[in-house]
C-alpha cells in the first residue's frame, strides 16, 4: 500500500511561458550588511513637496490651463503643503507666466516656498531664476542624469563619463548661484533662496558616483547652518524592490559629508506599483523629505501618492501635518485639475474603500462599532475621542469627511451584519440578532432577484413591506385598551381581519401575552391560530415627549416561528403591532 500523497505533490505544476525573460536581469543588491532601516520605526512626518503642478502636469494628456493650475495651487495651500513645485519655467512660456502670476498676484503665502525645475544649462537657469523675481521664498531645483546608460548612451561621454557628468552638475550649481545673486538678492525685498540638486536616475547610478557628484555640488554650494542643501535621490524609474532602494538611501545618508546641513529628499515613481513602499522605507533609511503628487499622478505609472503616504502615517497615530479631513473635496478638485478620475479602489479616497460587500466583513464591522459605542459610554467620552479599533477599517471614515452610511452596502453576498448596520445607522432600528438573520435572507433574495446592490432606501422599502402593517394588510389593529390588576393584564382590542372588524379580549401576565391570548381564541379567517411569544425586545427610536418606540417579537404562530415588528408612540402599541406583523406574515403564506 502506498503512503498518502501530500497536497503539495498533488498540486498541478505551473508551466513556463514563452515570454523572453532572459532579456532582463535581477537588480543588483547593495552591500550593506549592517543596514539599520529594518529595525527603525516611523515616528515623525517628513517634509512634503507637491510636484502636482510640475511633474504631475507634464504627464497629463491635457495639461492644466491657468484656471486649473490656480485651483490646484490653492488646494495645496489649503491642505498645508509648505513646499510646492510650480513649474518648469524655462521649458514653456505657459509655465513661466504662471510662476509670474503667482508672485505678482501675491497668491503665495509667506510661509510657502515655491520651487521651479531646470536643466543644467546656463541660459535655461537664467530664465528659471528670472521667473522668481519678487518671490518671498523660492527654490531652484537643478538636475542632470547621472546613471551609466545616460552617460554612455544618451550623452555619449568618453570613458565612464563621470568627469563630464560632474562638470555639468558643478557648472550648473555655479550658474544657479550667479543668477540668484543677480536677480533675487537685489531690489526692495530679497528672496529667501534655496537650492535643490538631483542626480537624475539615482536608482541606476553607482552609489560611489552618486556620492561623488553630490559631494562636488555641495562643495560649490557650501551648505552650513541656515544654508541647507536639498539633495534629492530620484527613483526615476522604479526597477528594484523597495528594500534595495532603502539600502541605497541609507548608504547615501550615512556617507554624505555635512549631513546635518542636508535635507535628504526622495522622489519615487510607481513603475512596479510600490512607490509608497519605496518612500516609506526610504524614510526609515534616513530620508527627510518626500516629493510626490496627490493620488499618484505623474509620468507613466505615476509618482508616489502623497495622500496615501500622509494617511498611512495618520493611521499609525502620526499627524501628517496635511489636512485630509475632506477627502472628497480633495478628490473632486484633483479630478477637475487633472481630468483623470480617482479609482474606486484608491486607498482612503475611492468610492468603495469604506465599503464591505462580504457578509462576514459586514458583521465584524457592526460588532466593532457596537463595541466602540459601549466603550465610549463606559469611559464617558464621545466615540470620536476613543481609540480606533474597527475590523476592516484602518481609519475612521468620519476623520476624512466620509459618512458611515457608505461603510456597508448590501448585495447578494452580504450577511446579517451589513443589513443590521444599515437598519441601525439609517433608520435607528436595532434589530435583534435572530431578526438580523431572518431579514438578511429576505434582502439576499431581493439582491439575487434584481441584481446589484440594495441601497438604504430600497432596504427600508423591503423592510416596511415585510414587517410593518399597512392599512390594507390582512390584519390591522384598529384600537386597544389595557388594564392591570394584581399582576394580571387585560387587553380589549378591535382587529380588522380580511375587511371585518373583530372585537377581542384576553388576559395574561402582561399586555402582549393578553393580546396573544385574545387573538388565539378567535377564528378570524385563518382557521384559528395559536400565537405564543418566544422573544421580545424594544427601544425608543428618538428622545423627547413625542418619541416613537420599536418592538421586536419572535413569535410562534401555529407551527411556524417568525419575527414581527411594530412601531408606535407607546411601547405597548408597538408590541401589539409587532404581534399583528407576525400574523400578517403568516397570512401572506396561506
Amino acid at each position: 500500500m502506498h503512503p498518502p500523497v501530500s497536497a503539495a505533490a498533488r498540486r498541478s505544476a505551473q508551466r513556463p511561458t514563452t515570454m523572453p525573460t532572459h532579456r532582463y536581469r535581477p537588480f543588483p543588491a547593495v552591500d550593506l550588511p549592517d543596514r539599520q532601516w529594518p529595525s527603525a520605526t516611523l515616528t515623525r512626518t517628513p517634509r512634503w513637496l507637491s510636484t502636482d503642478l510640475r511633474d504631475g502636469n507634464q504627464a497629463l494628456i491635457d495639461p492644466m490651463n491657468t484656471a486649473r493650475k490656480r485651483a490646484m495651487f490653492d488646494l495645496l495651500v489649503r491642505l498645508g503643503y509648505k513646499e510646492i513645485e510650480v513649474g518648469f519655467p524655462a521649458a514653456s512660456q505657459t509655465d513661466f507666466d504662471f510662476v509670474r502670476e503667482l508672485i505678482d498676484s501675491r497668491r503665495v503665502p509667506d510661509d510657502v516656498t515655491i520651487s521651479v525645475l531646470t536643466q543644467a544649462r546656463d541660459e535655461l537657469i537664467e530664465r528659471t531664476v528670472q521667473s522668481l523675481v519678487g518671490a518671498h521664498r523660492a527654490t531652484v531645483h537643478l538636475y542632470n542624469a547621472a546613471a551609466p546608460v545616460f552617460r554612455e548612451v544618451v550623452f555619449g561621454f568618453e570613458g565612464d563619463g563621470r568627469e563630464q557628468c560632474t562638470a555639468i552638475a558643478v557648472d550648473g550649481t555655479r550658474s544657479v548661484m550667479k543668477h540668484a545673486e543677480h536677480y533675487l538678492q537685489s531690489g526692495s525685498g530679497p528672496t529667501e533662496f534655496g537650492y535643490e540638486y538631483s542626480p537624475e536616475i539615482f536608482m541606476d547610478t553607482e552609489l560611489d558616483y552618486a556620492l561623488e557628484i553630490c559631494t562636488h555640488v555641495m562643495d560649490v554650494w557650501q551648505p552650513e547652518t541656515g544654508r541647507e542643501i536639498v539633495l534629492n535621490l530620484p527613483c526615476t524609474v522604479e526597477r528594484s524592490t523597495p528594500n534595495v532602494y532603502a539600502d541605497q538611501v541609507e548608504w547615501m545618508s550615512r556617507n554624505l559629508p555635512r549631513r546635518e546641513h542636508v535635507a535628504l529628499s526622495v522622489h519615487t515613481h510607481n513603475d512596479r506599483g510600490t512607490a509608497v513602499a519605496d518612500a516609506e522605507l526610504a524614510m526609515l533609511a534616513g530620508a527627510d523629505r518626500i516629493e510626490g503628487c496627490l493620488f499618484g499622478n505623474g509620468e507613466r505609472s505615476g509618482n508616489v501618492d502623497l495622500v496615501t503616504l500622509g494617511l498611512n502615517l495618520y493611521s499609525q497615530g502620526i499627524d501628517p501635518e496635511i489636512d485630509f479631513s475632506d477627502i472628497d473635496e480633495i478628490r473632486r478638485t484633483a479630478e477637475y485639475c487633472n481630468r483623470i478620475a480617482v479609482h474606486e479602489r484608491h486607498p482612503y479616497a475611492g468610492d468603495l474603500v469604506y465599503t464591505s460587500f462580504s457578509g462576514s466583513h459586514q458583521d465584524a464591522i457592526k460588532k466593532g462599532f457596537d463595541a466602540l459605542e459601549r466603550a465610549a459610554d463606559a469611559a464617558g467620552k464621545p466615540v470620536g475621542q476613543m481609540p480606533w479599533a474597527i475590523p476592516y477599517l484602518p481609519i475612521d471614515p468620519k476623520d476624512v469627511g466620509r459618512s458611515y452610511e457608505a461603510v456597508i452596502r448590501v448585495n447578494s453576498q452580504s450577511g446579517k451584519g451589513g443589513v443590521a448596520y444599515i437598519m441601525k445607522s439609517e433608520h435607528n432600528l436595532d434589530l435583534p440578532r435572530r431578526l438580523q438573520i431572518e431579514f438578511s435572507q429576505v434582502i439576499q433574495q431581493v439582491a439575487e432577484g434584481e441584481g446589484g446592490e440594495v441601497d438604504a432606501e430600497t432596504m427600508w422599502s423591503v423592510f416596511e413591506s415585510e414587517y410593518l402593517c399597512r392599512a390594507d394588510a390582512a390584519f390591522v389593529l384598529k384600537s386597544f385598551t389595557t388594564s392591570s390588576e394584581e399582576g394580571v393584564a387585560r387587553v380589549r382590542a378591535v382587529v380588522n381581519a380580511f375587511g371585518r372588524d373583530w372585537p377581542v379580549s384576553g388576559v395574561g401576565n402582561g399586555p402582549i401575552a393578553a393580546f396573544c391570548s385574545a387573538i388565539s381564541e378567535q377564528d378570524m379567517g385563518l382557521g384559528g391560530i395559536g400565537v405564543r411569544v418566544l422573544d421580545y425586545s424594544e427601544h425608543a427610536l428618538s428622545s423627547g415627549g413625542d418619541a416613537e418606540a420599536a418592538a421586536y417579537l419572535e413569535i410562534e404562530v401555529g407551527d411556524e416561528v417568525l419575527w414581527g415588528v411594530g412601531i408606535s408612540e407607546s411601547i405597548v402599541g408597538a408590541s401589539l403591532r409587532a404581534v399583528m406583523s407576525a400574523v400578517n406574515r403568516i397570512a401572506r403564506t396561506r
